[in-house]
């Protein structure tokens, strides 16, 4: 009788106990298959590039400067130091050339002396304009009369002459234009000496000697 029971028991407790077995046994082999996997996985990952910064305003550098093309700032001051620097040179060059307080009469004299120097060379160059005027207006006069004093000439070379009698006028007053620039700057340096205290007798060109 207890021998039966004893069976009867252990035919009820034995599939259990097989199936808690075979379930551990399954867990126990999964286990280090599933650990194997993710280690290979991640030893087999490659390391992602960085990816690329990305600026806005919380992280964009307060103390650095920002390098642009060219530098305006630089170009600006070197530009206003020329600028300055042509200023004082040309106040420095008219108040050599102007009389000044307490100067000696040695001194002034100099002034004076070259001013008529730089009037007188500039009287020379009207003059040289006012002869290369005359010559042309001569040539002109000249050939003028020569081509109506011949009625062939003029019936022959008619279309030629026009061109050549445009030609002579556009050339004397061009010439003409050279000549009256030249003179108004005569007046005008003799208008900067008398504000620069040179007398009259000095604001005139010095007589050519003969």
């Amino acid at each position: 009788m207890k021998r039966t029971t004893f069976v009867l028991l252990a035919g009820i407790l034995m599939p259990g106990l097989l199936t808690a077995l075979s379930s551990a046994q399954t867990t126990t082999v999964q286990e280090p298959s599933l650990g194997s996997y993710a280690r290979a996985v991640k030893k087999d990952k490659k390391p992602q590039t960085a990816a690329a910064k990305k600026w806005d305003n919380d992280n964009l550098p307060k103390d650095d400067t920002i390098s642009v093309v060219g530098n305006g700032s630089t170009a600006s001051a070197d530009g206003s130091a020329a600028s300055a620097g042509e200023a004082q040179a040309t106040a420095s060059s008219s108040d050599k050339s102007a009389v000044q307080p307490g100067q000696s009469q040695e001194q002034r004299q100099v002034i004076y002396d070259q001013w008529q120097q730089r009037i007188s060379a500039q009287q020379a160059q009207v003059d040289l304009l006012q002869r290369e005027l005359d010559v042309n207006q001569r040539e002109y006069r000249v050939r003028a009369a020569a081509f109506y004093a011949d009625a062939g000439d003029r019936l022959r070379n008619s279309a030629a002459w026009d061109k050549e009698d445009a030609d002579y006028k556009q050339k004397i007053a061009e010439k003409q234009k050279a000549l009256d620039d030249a003179k108004q700057k005569i007046t005008d340096m003799q208008e900067e000496a008398r504000k620069s205290g040179v007398p009259s007798s000095s604001r005139e060109p010095a007589q050519a000697e003969q």
